[in-house]
């Protein structure tokens, strides 16, 4: 067992930082204050290579694996900057593709999304499934060689500057008559998509989208994968990415938290002295950087397990990590906030700025109530209760 990163991976997260710490916080929030994208964050990251790391050299990438990709997330969230889009883009999306594309859809699209050049939103929820992924709406139906989508999606994460966006639908099967899942690229200038911003309390440069599919019209070629049959296999494909992705972002915001905090404990001198030297200040700062640090170690056996394609215990893991890390990192925000005092609930101070965004995190992109059902089922063996 070793727990040591590589040569590589190592260089990898010192370089990820280094470009983390160039923009900071600081940047982070001001454009989300300002309406804006954090644009020339994303395209330096995409130039260095760092939002391909997990794509196949023959597209581009760098041949790395979800291990890479999640200590770029864990990084740039450890310097202030989470970018929710990693997320989307180069792991669920990316990884999808790679994997069940076609030929010509990996050949068109995966070297745009290594570099950053071209940006892929993905839109599965909906505002009547909630987490029942077997009652969603979308449903896409033959037109000649092409298809029609209708439905509403919902929670839609940077469609407003993405070029596509990758549909969850349903198709009908032609031997069951049942409807089955697959997926479709959508340039997010189709006649027929319209959008409308859903008004969040969290501070992010991303906004959230509901989306409607009013008989968007899209070629034979959209459907991921060529066929039907591709649908299932491919969404499952960018699930645990996914989780494991947001599971490394919540552990460097918690890590990010923790770091602002121990600076202003050490520094800030109350009655003559720093007030980390009071164990009601220090102790809960230990507390919470031990969470934070347990977490960390199942995100990293998560991305161990996937990218050894044990996708079965990799499943378990990442949703184990994914639940693990949004309580440490709620944990380690709040207790930062508390050791700044009122300090801490300034824009200044960079902490308060995360709360909407850790608390996010223990309801998307899964529930902790649905991983709870799952760990309940899958690894305790009881029945299941939903």
């Amino acid at each position: 067992m070793n727990f040591d990163l590589t040569p590589e991976q190592s260089d990898l997260r010192d370089a990820v930082s280094a470009l983390g710490r160039r923009y900071g916080h600081e940047y982070f929030i001001g454009k989300a204050k300002a309406g804006e994208h954090t644009t020339e964050l994303w395209a330096e990251a995409g130039k260095l290579g760092y939002l391909g790391v997990s794509i196949p050299t023959e597209y581009g990438g760098g041949g790395g694996g979800i291990t890479e990709l999640t200590i770029v997330c864990e990084e740039l969230s450890a310097t202030g900057s989470p970018l929710l889009l990693l997320v989307v883009s180069p792991a669920i999306v990316a990884t999808i593709l790679a994997k069940h594309g076609t030929e010509a859809q990996r050949a068109e699209f995966l070297p745009r999304l290594a570099d950053g050049s071209v940006l892929i939103a993905f839109a599965i929820t909906e505002p009547e499934a909630g987490s029942n992924f077997h009652r969603l709406g979308t449903v896409a139906r033959r037109d000649g060689d092409g298809w029609v989508l209708n439905g509403r999606k919902c929670f839609i994460s940077g469609v407003d500057h993405a070029d596509y966006v990758m549909v969850v639908a349903r198709t009908e099967d032609a031997a069951s008559g049942r409807l089955v899942p697959a997926l479709f690229l959508m340039p997010t200038d189709a006649p027929g998509l319209t959008r409308s911003k859903l008004d969040m309390e969290i501070v992010s440069p991303e906004s959230q989208w509901l989306l409607y599919l009013d008989d968007v019209r899209l070629p034979g070629d959209a459907l991921v994968g060529g066929g039907a049959d591709a649908g299932l296999p491919a969404l499952f494909a960018g699930l645990n990415p996914e989780r494991i992705t947001v599971a490394a972002m919540s552990a460097g915001t918690g890590r990010y938290a923790l770091d602002r905090a121990s600076r202003y404990a050490a520094t800030r001198s109350v009655w003559g002295r720093p007030i980390g030297t009071h164990q009601g200040v220090a102790h809960p700062l230990a507390h919470a950087a031990i969470q934070v640090e347990l977490a960390r170690l199942m995100v990293y056996k998560a991305a161990a397990l996937y990218d050894a394609g044990r996708d079965l215990e990799a499943g378990v893991a990442a949703n184990m990590a994914k639940y693990a890390t949004a309580d440490a990192a709620a944990l380690a925000v709040d207790t930062a906030i508390q050791a700044h005092g009122g300090n801490g609930m300034t824009t200044e101070y960079g902490v308060a700025t995360l709360l909407g965004a850790v608390r996010a995190g223990r309801i998307a992109p899964v529930s902790r109530e649905m991983i709870l059902n799952f760990v309940s089922q899958h690894v305790l063996g009881q029945e299941k209760s939903y």
